[in-house]
């Protein structure tokens, strides 16, 4: 049984003009990292909102197709029902914290106290988040404290801790500095190796092209392109759906116009294939 099977989605917002998701199907593994790119409002916000519950239960609008995390319809159960199978982490790292909780700890405590789990696993619960997302010597401090790494990492700590099946991430280090943005993925690479479903919005190509399973592209709700990372990011209609190669394609591609690449040899993706490929050119 798949992690998540999208059936013909198709879903305009209560204000809309038209779909922002249209006739969308996919199906991603267990223990698979799925990255989703695309230009800004392709949907890539709007397909991890549906993925998490937040569409059709909080944003209404017109929703059409099916969602299955597992065996659960996400259209059949509430928000916070659906917290137990899919956990989800947004842009903006300030906007996730609940604001009635006054220490680390407790921040990623409340959601497990939401549940009425007992306290013994609220605690161990709790310290395992900790120390997965490098924050235990932060417990005490006030969340409101912390850097915006550190928030993105309370939120996703706070995720963590109620054990999800499926983790959902739109964008989470937009606001990061490299620094940031580096410590998420660090941490996202430990859970992948752990056995995690991973769903990935992101922007910073580079990192995807290193870790992601597959990758797909949105463009105007739907998807364009669906592989491997290699054959999404080199691919030669990237650059009309609003992205653009890596620098390292790009040099690939200058070297074949050179006769420095073999001609029988794939445009690289990573720094590791350029290097490569230039050696044998």
């Amino acid at each position: 049984m798949p992690a998540l099977e999208i059936a013909h989605l198709t879903y305009t917002y209560p204000t809309g003009t038209r779909p922002s998701l249209q006739d969308l199907s996919l199906r991603v593994e267990k223990g698979e990292l799925l990255a989703v790119i695309g230009e800004n409002n392709s949907g890539k916000s709007t397909l991890c909102y549906a993925i998490a519950g937040v569409i059709p239960h909080f944003f209404h609008g017109q929703f059409n197709g099916s969602m299955l995390v597992g065996k659960v319809n996400t259209a059949d159960q509430t928000i916070s029902a659906l917290a137990e199978h899919v956990g989800l982490v947004m842009q903006i790292p300030g906007n996730q914290l609940s604001g009635v909780r006054f220490t680390v700890f407790e921040e990623i405590a409340f959601g497990l106290e939401n549940l009425g789990m007992n306290r013994q696993v609220i605690h161990a619960r709790t310290t395992a988040a900790l120390a997965l997302t490098g924050l235990s010597a932060f417990a005490e401090r006030s969340p409101y404290q912390l850097s915006g790494g550190q928030q993105q990492k309370v939120a996703l700590a706070a995720v963590l801790a109620v054990s999800p099946s499926l983790l959902v991430l739109d964008e989470p280090t937009t606001f990061l500095d490299p620094q940031g943005a580096r410590q998420v993925f660090d941490i996202l690479l430990e859970l992948k190796r752990q056995g995690k479903t991973i769903i990935l919005a992101e922007q910073r190509l580079e990192w995807i092209a290193e870790f992601a399973d597959r990758v797909i592209v949105l463009q105007n709700g739907e998807i364009m392109l669906c592989d491997t990372p290699e054959e999404v990011l080199r691919h030669p209609q990237i650059k009309r759906m609003g992205l653009d190669w890596l620098p390292y394609t790009k040099a690939a591609a200058m070297a074949k116009e050179e006769g420095l690449w073999a001609k029988d040899r794939p445009l690289s993706s990573t720094f590791s294939a350029t290097v490569a490929g230039l050696q044998n050119g």
